[in-house]
């Protein structure tokens, strides 16, 4: 079996996008300034535009590699219950997701993987 977007109900991206923005919300403290998605075969790419923690913020100037590592474990943790999320919430199963951040731009992308 094939799996393309056309699998995805018609509320999909609204559901998706508020799962992503709860999540966020749970772990920053702050919802995403906006976001995107799209939808290519059994792949979704979210494009978001996220406010800086002040905090990290903060740090990122005189402590920059301490600040990539928290980045880098706060998006794990991110990732890990957006999955959990996903599958809880939308009964699809997820294979992977992948993401990355730039803390200069606030710019986002994530890229999840659904199983066929």
């Amino acid at each position: 079996m094939t799996f393309t977007s056309s699998h995805f109900h018609p509320t999909f991206k609204k559901d998706l996008a508020h799962l992503y923005n709860r999540i966020n919300q749970e772990i920053y403290g702050v919802g995403v300034k906006k976001q995107r998605i799209e939808t290519i075969d059994d792949r979704v790419i979210i494009f978001a535009q996220h406010k800086r923690v002040q905090a990290l913020k903060m740090l990122s100037k005189n402590f920059h590699h301490l600040t990539i590592s928290v980045d880098s474990a706060l998006i794990a943790e991110f990732k890990s219950l957006f999955k959990v999320h996903i599958e809880a919430t939308l009964d699809l199963e997820v294979r992977t997701i992948l993401k990355d951040y730039d803390p200069v731009t606030e710019e986002a992308c994530t890229i999840i993987y659904f199983k066929e």
